[in-house]
Formats: C-alpha cells, structure tokens, sequence
C-alpha cells in the first residue's frame, strides 16, 4: 500500500477579488484554486505532511 500523498500540480497565484478599499497580499491563492473540486490536499513543507481540507460548513482545516 502506498502511503504517500498524491502528486498535486503546481498553482500559478491569480488575482483575488479586492473589496473596497482592501489590498490582498501580493502572494495570495484562494482556496478554490488551491482545492480546485477536490476536498482536501496534501502540503509538503520542510519534509513535513500538510493536509488542508474544505470543511463541509466551507471553513479549512490544515493538519499535520
């Protein structure tokens, strides 16, 4: 059985929409295109397994 999460493609940052008055941070994702349909992915960060997940109320979750 293979244990490793699954390859997920790399995500090119877009422009978020700005409220009135509000500046993003210039780095920004939104969930959707980190998530896409699925709900949830794996984030490898410093040799660590991440896993973010849509909530079925919409809020994210991230797990070690």
């Amino acid at each position: 059985m293979n244990d490793s999460p699954p390859s997920i493609p790399p995500v090119q940052p877009a422009s978020p929409p700005v409220a009135a008055g509000d500046s993003p941070p210039r780095d920004s994702w939104r969930s959707d295109e980190l998530l896409g349909s699925r709900d949830e992915v794996f984030i490898l960060h410093n040799n660590d397994v991440y896993r973010l997940r849509r909530t079925r109320q919409g809020k994210l979750i991230l797990h070690k």
